[in-house]
């Protein structure tokens, strides 16, 4: 079996929590410089390329600036820094819950993104975290969308990562999350929902397939309910994007301020913070893998629209 070749350690600090993209110059490539490839690969728009060359922006593993004559090198790597846009601040805090030499769980608020990705990159709860803590080596163990509020685990030892990310991927750790939904007393609760769930990149909404193999399961339980509308408990037994939104929509019970389920609404404002997503990660529980210790982590946070639905209808 052919081993996979191990990746250098980045020549570049990380820029407000954020680590320097990397590019591997292929094998197969006939492209007499760095540049050539560069100029195809990153497809950045005219003279940008050439602009960062002069720069120096573009580094070796020995983190010496490449020039533009620099000749290709078959699976060497590339390091630079991408040019990030302004974002709009997210203005609501991270509060850590828990923090030993392990691991470090957060409460995330709505409307951060777990990691940096597409136009969210510095506003986003990996990069703001090791900014603020201080543990440039910190990762995201799991995600939540960037429209669900709730708890979020993150390692602090990157040799560690991938005993707690085995913790998701073996359904070895409870998870229960809070929705806020209209009442239906036609719906019988509590009941497990499965279905086979697919979602395209560059959809933004995910679909189910009837009759297909079920590939997701969610429990759905009423922990209580007045004026019409439904606080729910909803465990997730596997952890398909977006299925608790896309099962609670099949119910008939979409949950309130969801932008996708049961339709797709226009583009929000990148400031507008209004309605958030009434969906929380309440609680998280697992054993240690690393420590053997027994943690249940529950978030403090409320839902809005049923703290007060008047005020968050009204926003």
């Amino acid at each position: 079996m052919r081993r996979k070749p191990r990746i250098p350690p980045a020549p570049l600090p990380q820029r407000d929590g954020v680590d320097p993209a990397r590019v591997r110059l292929p094998h197969d490539g006939a492209w007499p410089t760095v540049r050539d490839h560069l100029v195809e690969r990153l497809a950045a728009g005219p003279g940008v390329v050439d602009a960062m060359l002069r720069e120096g922006r573009f580094v070796g593993a020995d983190g010496v600036p490449l020039t533009a004559q620099a000749p290709y090198a078959p699976g060497a790597y590339v390091w630079f820094h991408r040019d990030v846009p302004p974002e709009v601040t997210v203005p609501f805090p991270l509060e850590v819950v828990h923090r030993d030499e392990h691991i470090v769980v957060v409460d995330k608020p709505h409307f951060l993104a777990t990691m940096p990705r597409g136009s969210h990159v510095a506003q986003t709860a990996l990069a703001r975290l090791r900014a603020e803590l201080g543990i440039p080596a910190l990762g995201a163990a799991h995600r939540l969308d960037r429209l669900t509020a709730g708890l979020l685990l993150f390692t602090v030892r990157p040799e560690e990562r991938g005993a707690y990310q085995g913790l998701f991927r073996d359904r070895r750790i409870h998870k229960e999350y809070e929705a806020v939904a209209a009442y239906d007393p036609a719906v019988p609760l509590p009941r497990t929902v499965r279905s086979h769930l697919v979602k395209e990149r560059g959809i933004i909404a995910a679909y189910e397939v009837e009759g297909a193999e079920p590939n997701s399961e969610s429990r759905v339980e009423l922990v209580e309910h007045r004026a019409g509308l439904g606080r729910y408990r909803l465990t997730p037994h596997t952890g398909r994007t977006h299925q608790l939104r896309v099962h609670m929509n099949a119910l008939g019970l979409p949950i309130l301020g969801d932008p996708v389920y049961p339709v797709v609404t226009g583009p929000v404002p990148p400031d507008d913070f209004r309605r958030p997503l009434q969906l929380l990660a309440r609680v998280l529980e697992f054993t240690d893998p690393v420590t053997g210790t027994a943690h249940r982590f529950v978030s403090g946070r409320t839902l809005g629209a049923w703290a007060d639905h008047a005020a968050w209808a009204a926003r």
